[in-house]
């Protein structure tokens, strides 16, 4: 079945006028040597050259100093993320609203809500999707082992962590506490649910004329449904070819059924303009259920919306340019 969109476009006087901020992290890195954030630091060069090309009115920055101070843009494109604080992807958009500026992506609110893994699966209990059971032990709080969840194997993350940072592997309570040590010595509160085997599906979903739009599913099918992704396979710092692969996701009534769960869980974050609701399937007996999701997410060509966008006949470009135009016309900067 054809995606059923076509991508927006932004006029030649807004991509002239509008005075645009692309910050990140490593937005300015020339690409020599090797970065601290894997293929993260690649995504952040593609992106400048994907703006780049577009022919805005384009600044680059990787500093959150550059928002102390009005630093006479019209809007901000936010992808400084995990900038070495705890709760720091909150802080661009804070900083923006600070400064009276509109930008790409949810309320600084809304992005609390959702990079709170444990705020984010009470959310989407209201919303009547099912997740699995799990306990939140707060850096400083006491530590009840009677909130842990039943289970024979665990999973013990930090609960604002992206790409499996952090992630630790747990069989019983005494590992379990262990684990939560380890999360509270990096600085982060500590969630903790049962593992579920299986395989995660990848829903991207961008914004066209106001309403959200669920793009081509994608599915890590990995070779091994009892194993634990790590933080060195998502940004690549491993070789991690034999043990899964980001496939398109076919299966038509698991498709019918995440649809309806993720409209249901993503009523609570408009306006968005972009995000990526993740679930984890057991393609054997059809269950699904609600893993995590991430607003302001990854756009690279090379991970689940770039590779979307390609099942759907869009370019990268065009990806990029259709989040930027929907946003922007949003915030009343374009027609």
């Amino acid at each position: 079945m054809s995606f059923p969109h076509e991508p927006l476009t932004i006029d030649a006087a807004t991509k002239r006028d509008c005075r645009i901020m692309f910050i990140a992290k490593n937005a300015l890195w020339d690409g020599s040597g090797s970065a601290e954030d894997g293929n993260h630091a690649s995504y952040h060069v593609e992106m400048r050259e994907v703006l780049t090309r577009l022919g805005l009115n384009l600044r680059v920055e990787n500093r959150f100093e550059v928002l102390f101070e009005n630093p006479e843009v019209d809007f901000v494109f936010p992808l400084l993320n995990r900038g070495g604080f705890f709760n720091s992807e909150m802080l661009c958009p804070l900083l923006c609203e600070r400064a009276g500026i509109p930008y790409l992506g949810a309320s600084p609110i809304l992005r609390g809500l959702s990079d709170d893994k444990h705020l984010a699966k009470r959310s989407v209990v209201e919303a009547g999707v099912p997740t699995a059971p799990w306990a939140i032990y707060r850096r400083g709080a006491p530590i009840n082992p009677s909130l842990c969840p039943a289970g024979e194997r665990f999973v013990v993350k930090p609960n604002n962590s992206s790409a499996s940072w952090g992630v630790n592997d747990a069989t019983d309570w005494a590992s379990v506490i262990t684990a939560i040590d380890s999360v509270h010595a990096l600085g982060h509160d500590a969630l903790v649910e049962p593992f579920i085997q299986g395989s995660d599906v990848e829903v991207p979903v961008i914004t066209i004329n106001g309403e959200p739009v669920i793009m081509p599913m994608m599915i890590f099918r990995q070779a091994d449904p009892s194993h634990l992704r790590t933080y060195q396979e998502k940004r690549d710092l491993v070789d991690r070819s034999q043990k899964y692969s980001l496939d398109p996701f076919e299966n038509a009534d698991m498709i019918a059924q995440i649809t309806d769960l993720t409209q249901k869980a993503m009523q609570e974050y408009r306006p968005f303009d972009y995000g990526r609701w993740e679930f984890r399937v057991n393609e054997g007996t059809g269950e699904v259920t609600f893993l995590e999701l991430n607003l302001n997410c990854n756009l690279w060509s090379q991970k689940v919306f770039g590779r979307s966008a390609e099942l759907a006949g869009w370019t990268q470009e065009q990806l990029i340019e259709t989040i930027l135009a929907e946003s922007l016309r949003r915030h009343g900067l374009m027609a």
